[in-house]
């Protein structure tokens, strides 16, 4: 009772003292504590070196890193201390000292007793540590501040498109910034007249970072636009490494800035040493003061803990005694907040109709529909003979919408009735990858720069489902024909009828009923039925393969000195001839580097020890890398066969026969 009283007093004390010093100037936007340490120590004394070091350089420009941006060190382990400040790229010189000043004198205020602070302003941030945090992107904690007004827009479609408008000037400005080589200003703004108004955006990254680290910062805090600030009239979002904010009407940044030329990184100078901390002059609250507050809310505080401590051990209480309960209940109402009538359905595709037809497989059929707000939609109706009960159709239906990504197709809902099973998904107009890779009419609408896009969104729409996404996804059925090309051609993974769900510490899953498509199964998959996020990889890898050579996985036979797509492209590297195993219709478009390092990394995905494969973070990595030669190479892949008629399979005989067929159908196999 007695810490409650003290920690109450304390937070309301602190608050009075915050206060006072905020009414001089700007109010932080927002700030982050964590890892507690105690008040007199050598930390302390090395955090004052620190920040005394920041402050005295935010005022003399020639000795930045680049203008507006510091880093520095203080103490040596295990009390060292790493901090560093970033002023808005327009900001002047005054405005940036003052900013910086102001932070280092209320960072120790807003977070008292921590190793690890942040503090956001408008036109600075300062952050420190206790572990080395420099050059290395940190998107999170985040954030996010919104324009109270609301952009006025018709229909649920049109709000789509307004998120649409503000995430393209963004992505923009962020390939505007990524593009500049290391060591420069990664600040840019921009403006851009839209059906809405002028819109002005500001994105930003600390120029530590590497272009692929600043750029993947961004794309990750843009890909929550339609979370954060979805039809605001403005909004910001701030992480450690990087941070945007775009406002309608509203010329919030200086006009007459002009983007910097790169500068050579500077060296910074070492921090002076540590002086001690007087606890002089610190706040002008007299203890007359601090006892006449104290007094009258004495006893509130002790009413206010006891009432917390009693509704705390009841709800504690009521948790533990009906957990299994609750878990249902709340499972019941997600699948049922989603679920849309027969009539609706029926309705919005003209009683499914053929001219609504998009597609039709082994699965069941895919129609387009509208509803009566005019959202258009995609309805799938699963055929009565798809073996998948009410129960399992359920949980899949919550699964999915819990996956919130730029690059996952958006579950809309479900209905079950009349004996159907339908899932709704969002409306994507371009139909699926393989519908344009495939076509020799239609390949050359997809140029190289627009093929490396959709490789980088097909990886990052992995890796949320291998790492970022509240559960562990295990898709097990990546091909060209789940992916999904939205109105600008940016890719959307779908299909997750046969994903699995992993657990927090669960890295491999088995079983005894092999789905998926041939040609795009990993060799312990087809085989043994063990699945992990290696057996996904093998599968981007195969996709990979494909788009860099424009041919389906099934359109090789051994005449062709291939057996398929994998086994064509390690012929050339193999024979020194990689750049031959590209596309045709790419020869004016591509970029050597781009190209040989998706090469590289499709080849990587593919090896037949899942061990040698790498993970969604690290292609990541690759694909961001600005050498080949950073990768590794790959060694011969699974499923390979020798040129002319005759199979020589790194896989025993016996199984020779199973990976020889490629159907791109959704088939069952039973595993030996």
């Amino acid at each position: 009772m007695m810490d409650c009283l003290i920690k109450f007093l304390s937070f309301l004390l602190l608050s009075l003292l915050i206060s006072t010093n905020f009414i001089d100037g700007a109010p932080a936007l927002s700030h982050f504590c964590d890892r507690n340490f105690t008040g007199d120590s050598t930390f302390r004394a090395n955090l004052n070196g620190l920040l005394s070091s920041l402050s005295s350089n935010s005022t003399n420009s020639t000795q930045y890193y680049l203008n507006g941006f510091y880093n520095a060190s203080a103490g040596r382990n295990p009390d060292e201390v790493y901090g560093l400040f970033l002023c808005r790229g327009d900001a002047s010189t005054e405005e940036c000292r003052d900013c910086v000043a102001t932070a280092t004198r209320e960072i120790i205020q807003l977070c008292p007793a921590q190793k690890v602070a942040i503090v956001w302003y408008d036109y600075c941030l300062l952050r420190y540590e206790n572990d080395d945090f420099f050059t290395t992107m940190d998107s999170r904690p985040s954030e996010f501040k919104q324009n109270a007004k609301n952009v006025t827009v018709d229909n649920v479609t049109e709000g789509k498109l307004f998120n649409a408008v503000v995430i393209k000037t963004l992505v923009e400005s962020a390939y505007k910034v990524t593009a500049a080589p290391s060591g420069s200003e990664r600040f840019a703004v921009k403006e851009e007249l839209t059906d809405y108004g002028n819109l002005n955006t500001l994105v930003q990254c600390t120029p530590d970072l590497s272009g692929g680290d600043c750029n993947r910062c961004l794309l990750i805090i843009i890909g929550q636009i339609p979370d954060c600030c979805s039809g605001k009239r403005g909004g910001r979002l701030l992480t450690p490494s990087c941070n945007f904010r775009f406002e309608f009407n509203n010329s919030f940044y200086n006009q007459t800035y002009e983007q910097a030329p790169p500068t050579s990184p500077q060296v910074p100078p070492p921090p002076p040493p540590p002086t001690p901390v007087s606890s002089k002059g610190r706040s002008s609250v007299s203890a007359v003061t601090i006892v006449a507050i104290v007094t009258p809310i004495s006893v509130s505080a002790v009413l206010f803990c006891m009432g917390y401590l009693f509704l705390i051990r009841r709800r504690r209480r009521k948790k533990y005694e009906s957990v299994e309960q609750d878990n249902v209940g709340n499972e019941i109402t997600s699948a049922e907040s989603l679920q849309f009538d027969f009539a609706t359905i029926e309705a919005a595709t003209d009683n499914f109709s053929d001219d609504n037809k998009l597609g039709a497989g082994g699965f069941g059929e895919v129609f387009k529909g509208r509803l009566p707000n005019g959202e258009e939609i995609a309805v799938k109706r699963l055929s009565r003979s798809s073996g998948q009960g009410v129960e399992e159709f359920k949980t899949e239906i919550i699964l999915v919408a819990k996956l919130q990504h730029r690059n996952l197709v958006r579950l809309l809902g479900f209905c079950l009735e009349r004996e159907e099973k339908i899932l709704v998904y969002e409306f994507v107009p371009n139909k699926s990858l393989d519908y344009f890779l495939f076509d020799p009419e239609k390949q050359g609408l997809l140029d190289w720069p627009r093929r490396y896009e959709i490789i980088g969104g097909i990886a990052r729409g992995i890796l949320y489902l291998h790492q970022d996404s509240r559960l562990r996804i295990i898709h097990r059925d990546l091909k060209a024909s789940n992916i999904l090309l939205d109105g600008e051609m940016n890719p959307k993974i779908s299909d997750f009828g046969m994903a699995r769900i992993f657990g927090v510490d669960q890295t491999q899953g088995s079983t005894n009923r092999v789905v998926g498509t041939y040609g795009y199964m990993s060799p312990e998959y087809a085989m043994h039925g063990q699945f992990s996020v290696k057996s996904d990889a093998y599968s981007f890898g195969v996709l990979v393969l494909e788009i860099i050579s424009g041919r389906k996985n099934s359109s090789f036979n051994l005449t062709d000195g291939a057996a398929n797509v994998v086994s064509h492209v390690w012929k050339h590297w193999k024979n020194g001839t990689p750049l031959q195993a590209l596309d045709k219709n790419l020869t004016e478009t591509y970029s050597r580097n781009e190209v040989m390092t998706c090469i590289q990394i499709g080849l990587l995905c593919v090896q037949e020890d899942p061990a040698d494969r790498p993970t969604m973070p690290k292609i990541i990595k690759m694909l961001n890398s600005d050498s080949v030669s950073d990768l590794p190479m790959p060694t011969q892949p699974a499923f390979f066969f020798g040129g002319g008629t005759k199979e020589s399979s790194v896989m025993p005989t016996s199984q020779s026969a199973l990976v020889s067929v490629d159907k791109a159908l959704i088939t069952e196999v039973y595993p030996r």
